[in-house]
C-alpha cells in the first residue's frame, strides 16, 4: 500500500483532474497482485534507475489524451452556440449532458478492466473508440458536409463515443502505470504519479489555451474553424494511442482480478432483499442493516462495506459543488463572450479564460500545502478535512455571487427584452435641418431631432396586436408630411428621415434585436449618394448598396480596426476607413458624400459595445480554483483515510458519480427552469450555501475512524452476536 510519503507527494501537480484520478492513483499504489504478475519479465529501466522504461510511454499517452479531451471540450459550448445556432440554455444543457456521461462511463471501464479484459486491453479498445469519436466529431464540424441535421447527428455520435472512451480509460491508465513498478519500488512509484499528474495538467493547460486560438484566429470555410479545433485534439488522441501501443512489449500486464464494485453492489442488494424477507417480529434485530447479508457474504466484506457506506453518505451533498465548478466551460464562457477581451498586447478568446483554472491550481497547491495550512496549524486552529471542504464550497458560492454581479453590469449594455405587443423605435435624421416626428396616439419624441444627431435610447412602442399600422407625421421647415408604416411586435426599428431630390422622405428599416453573439461586431451601410456603391470592408467582405438612402444587411465582423476598405462608385475607387468596430456593438454607417478623393460618412452606434472587461472574471476564477483545492483534494484524501484498502475503487466510483450528478443537475436547471442569467447564478449560490450548511451538520456528527481499528471491532461484535442467531428465510447460494 502507498505510504504517507506517497500520499503527500501526489498532491504536487493536481488540478481539477484530482476529482477524477486521485483514487485511481491510490488503488494503483496498493500491493501488486500475486501470481502470474510476479513471474513476468522485468521492464528495462530508464538510465539505470528503478523507473521502468514503460512509464515514459504511459506519461506521453496521458499528456496527449488530456490535451485531446480538454482541448475539444474547451470550444464545445461555443460550437453549439455558433455552429448549430442553438440558444444558450440548450447549448449549456448538452454540454453538461456530455460532461455527466464522461463521469458515468468510468464504472463501465472499471468493470471491463477488472472482470473481463484487464487494464491493457481495455485501454487499447476504448482508445480506439475514443479516436473514432474524435474523427466523427471533426468531420461533423465541416460546414460543407450535409445540412445541420447531418452535423448534429455526427456530433452527437462523436460525443457519445468520446464520453465512452475518455470515461472508460479514466480508471485504468494511472492504475496501469502503477502496475509497472516492482513491489519494493514504492518511492519511485509515488514520484511517477507526480510526473503523471504534471502531464495531466500540462495537457489541460496547453490545450485550453491553444484550441480556442485554432477556433477563433484561424478561418476556414469562411468562418471559425471548428473542424481544425476538433481535428487537432483528434490527432493528439491518435498519437496517444500510437504511443501507448508502441510500448506494448515493455508493459507488465496483470490479469483481471475481479471487480469489487460489483461485489459491493451484490452485497448491499442481498442485505436489503434478505431483510425484506425476514420482517417477522420473532426474528431478532441486527446491529446494522448490512448484517442481513451475513448468510451469503463474509464478515470481512460486510465490515468493509459498512465503512464505505459511511463515507458514501457524506458524498450525498457533494454534487452541488460540481454543478457550479463545471460551469466554467459553459455559463462562464458564455459570459465571457459578452465582455471586452482586449488586453492591449493580446485579444483573448472567450473560451481561453478556462486556462486560468489549471494555471491557478498549479500555483495554489504549493501555496496551500506549504503556506496556508501550516500557518493555520501554527495558530492552533482545528481546520479539519470537513471544514476545509465546507470552506471550498463557500469559496465556490462566492465565485458565483461575483459572476452574478458581473452579469448585472453586462446587462446594462444589452438591448431591452421585448415582450408581445411591444416594439422599439428610434429616429435617424439625415436631413439638413431639425425634424419633429409625431406618431399618432403615441407620446414619443417630444423634442425635434437635430440633423445627424446621435440617436438617443430606443423608445418603446405599445401595439394593439401582433402588428399595427401607425401614422407618422414629419414637421420640417413649416411643412408637414405623413407616412404610414406597419410595425410588428417584438421588433426593433429605425425611422430614417432624409432629403431626396429636394423633398423630405422617410424609410422604416429593421434593426438588430439583440447584441451580436460571441463578441462580434455588426455593421450596415446606408447609401446617401445619388449612385450605387460597392463596398469592400476587408479582403473577404463585399456588399452592394443601392442609391438614395437604401440600407444594406448587417455584416458580422471580428472586433478590429477597419481602415483598409474601399468604396467603388461610377466615378472611381475611394478609400473607406471605418475605424474600430468593437466587441458586441452594432453600427449604422451613412455614406453622405465623396469630396476631395475621400468618402465622407457618419457612424452611429446602434447597440453599445461590451464595456465590462474580461479581467473582471479573474476574481471568480481565483475563488473557485482555491475552492477546488480545498474541496476536491481534501475530500479525496479524507475519503481515502476513512476506507479500507480493498474499497478504494468503490469510493472512486462514488466520487466520480457525484461529478456526474452535479452536471445532470445543471442541465435540468438550464432546460426546465430557464431564467435570467444573473438570477441563475444567484440560485446556484444560494443552493450551494444551503448544501454547505447541510454538509457541515453531517460532518459535525461524523466520527473519524481508522479502518483497521473498525475492522477489529466489527469482528468482535460479530463473534459476540453469533450465538443469538435463529433460523432465517435464506436462499441456497454458492459461496
Amino acid at each position: 500500500m502507498v505510504g504517507d510519503k506517497a500520499r503527500g507527494e501526489m498532491n504536487a501537480f493536481q488540478r481539477n483532474e484530482s476529482k477524477e484520478t486521485l483514487f485511481t492513483f491510490i488503488s494503483a499504489g496498493d500491493d501488486p497482485p500475486k501470481g502470474d504478475f510476479s513471474l513476468q519479465k522485468k521492464s528495462p529501466k530508464l538510465c539505470g534507475s528503478n523507473y521502468p522504461l514503460s512509464i515514459a510511454f504511459i506519461v506521453v499517452n496521458e499528456f496527449c489524451e488530456r490535451f485531446s479531451y480538454y482541448g475539444m471540450r474547451a470550444v464545445l459550448t461555443l460550437y453549439f452556440l455558433s455552429f448549430f445556432h442553438w440558444d444558450e440554455n440548450l447549448s449549456t444543457a448538452v454540454y453538461h449532458a456530455f460532461s455527466a456521461l464522461c463521469y458515468f462511463t468510468p464504472v463501465i471501464g472499471a468493470i471491463m478492466a477488472d472482470s473481463w479484459l484487464g487494464k491493457y486491453k481495455t485501454i487499447i479498445y476504448l482508445s480506439i473508440v475514443y479516436v473514432v469519436g474524435h474523427l466523427i466529431k471533426s468531420v461533423g464540424a465541416i460546414p460543407s458536409l450535409g445540412n445541420q441535421a447531418v452535423h448534429v447527428v455526427l456530433s452527437m455520435v462523436g460525443l457519445f463515443l468520446i464520453a465512452l472512451g475518455t470515461g472508460g480509460i479514466k480508471p485504468c491508465v494511472s492504475a496501469f502505470g502503477g502496475d509497472q513498478f516492482e513491489e519494493e519500488h514504492t518511492s519511485e512509484r509515488s514520484k511517477f504519479f507526480s510526473i503523471f499528474y504534471l502531464s495531466i495538467n500540462a495537457g489541460s493547460l496547453i490545450s485550453t489555451f491553444v484550441t480556442p486560438v485554432l477556433r477563433g484566429d484561424v478561418k476556414c470555410f469562411g468562418e471559425d474553424c471548428y473542424a481544425l479545433a476538433f481535428g487537432v485534439p483528434a490527432a493528439l488522441m491518435v498519437l496517444a494511442l500510437v504511443v501507448f501501443i508502441a510500448g506494448s512489449g515493455l508493459y507488465r500486464k496483470t490479469p483481471p482480478q475481479g471487480n469489487v464494485l460489483l461485489e459491493v453492489c451484490k452485497c448491499i442488494g442481498f442485505a436489503i432483499k434478505n431483510r425484506l424477507k425476514n420482517r417477522s417480529r420473532d426474528i431478532p434485530k441486527r446491529d446494522h442493516w448490512l448484517d442481513w447479508a451475513s448468510e451469503k457474504y463474509s464478515k470481512q466484506l460486510i465490515g468493509e462495506v459498512k465503512m464505505v457506506t459511511r463515507v458514501l453518505f457524506l458524498f450525498i451533498p457533494l454534487p452541488m459543488f460540481w454543478a457550479l465548478f463545471d460551469q466554467q466551460g459553459s455559463r462562464w464562457t458564455l459570459q465571457a463572450t459578452k465582455m471586452n477581451a482586449d488586453f492591449g498586447i493580446y485579444v483573448l478568446q472567450p473560451d481561453q479564460m478556462q486556462f486560468l483554472n489549471p494555471l491557478l491550481i498549479l500555483v495554489f497547491i504549493p501555496i496551500f500545502d506549504l503556506g496556508l495550512y501550516p500557518l493555520i496549524n501554527m495558530c492552533k486552529l482545528n481546520f479539519t478535512p470537513i471544514r476545509k471542504m465546507a470552506t471550498g464550497m463557500i469559496l465556490a458560492g462566492l465565485a458565483f455571487g461575483l459572476a452574478a454581479v458581473i452579469e448585472v453590469k453586462i446587462n446594462e449594455t444589452d438591448m431591452p427584452r421585448l415582450v408581445p405587443k411591444e416594439s422599439l423605435i428610434r429616429v435617424l435624421n439625415l436631413a439638413k435641418n431639425p425634424v419633429q416626428v409625431t406618431i399618432q396616439d403615441k407620446d414619443l419624441f417630444q423634442q425635434p431631432v437635430e440633423s445627424f444627431q446621435n440617436p438617443a435610447e430606443y423608445s418603446k412602442l405599445i401595439l394593439n396586436g401582433e402588428q399595427q399600422s401607425l401614422h407618422f407625421a414629419l414637421q420640417h421647415q413649416g411643412l408637414t408630411l405623413a407616412f404610414n408604416y406597419t410595425v410588428k411586435e417584438k421588433s426593433v426599428y429605425s425611422l430614417i428621415v432624409f432629403e431626396a431630390e429636394g423633398n423630405l422622405s422617410s424609410r422604416l428599416i429593421t434593426d438588430l434585436e439583440a447584441k451580436p453573439e460571441n463578441g462580434l461586431a455588426a455593421v450596415r451601410f446606408i447609401n446617401g449618394l445619388g449612385q450605387d456603391v460597392n463596398l469592400t470592408i476587408d479582403s473577404k467582405r463585399f456588399m452592394a448598396v443601392q442609391k438614395n438612402y437604401s440600407a444594406s444587411e448587417y455584416s458580422l465582423l471580428e472586433r478590429d480596426i477597419y481602415n483598409n476598405g474601399k468604396c467603388i462608385t461610377e466615378t472611381g475607387e475611394f478609400p473607406l476607413e471605418l475605424g474600430l468596430l468593437d466587441f458586441g456593438a452594432s453600427y449604422t454607417i451613412v455614406i453622405t458624400n465623396i469630396s476631395g478623393g475621400a468618402v465622407e460618412m457618419w457612424k452611429s452606434e446602434d447597440i453599445k459595445a461590451n464595456n465590462v472587461h474580461m479581467a473582471w472574471q479573474l476574481p471568480q476564477y481565483l475563488l473557485i480554483s482555491a475552492g477546488e483545492v480545498m474541496f476536491s483534494i481534501t475530500g479525496l484524501a479524507f475519503s481515502y483515510s476513512q476506507s479500507p484498502a480493498s474499497m478504494k475503487s468503490v469510493l472512486q466510483a462514488g466520487w466520480l458519480l457525484t461529478v456526474a450528478v452535479g452536471n445532470t443537475f445543471v442541465l435540468i436547471v438550464a432546460e426546465a427552469a430557464p431564467m435570467a442569467q444573473w438570477a441563475e447564478f444567484v440560485l446556484f449560490t444560494v443552493l450551494l450555501f444551503a448544501v454547505c450548511i447541510i454538509f457541515s451538520i453531517m460532518g459535525y456528527f461524523y466520527v473519524s475512524v481508522d479502518p483497521e481499528d473498525l475492522e477489529e471491532k466489527e469482528e468482535k461484535r460479530e463473534t459476540s452476536s453469533r450465538g443469538n442467531m435463529i433460523g432465517l428465510v435464506t436462499q441456497k447460494t454458492k459461496l
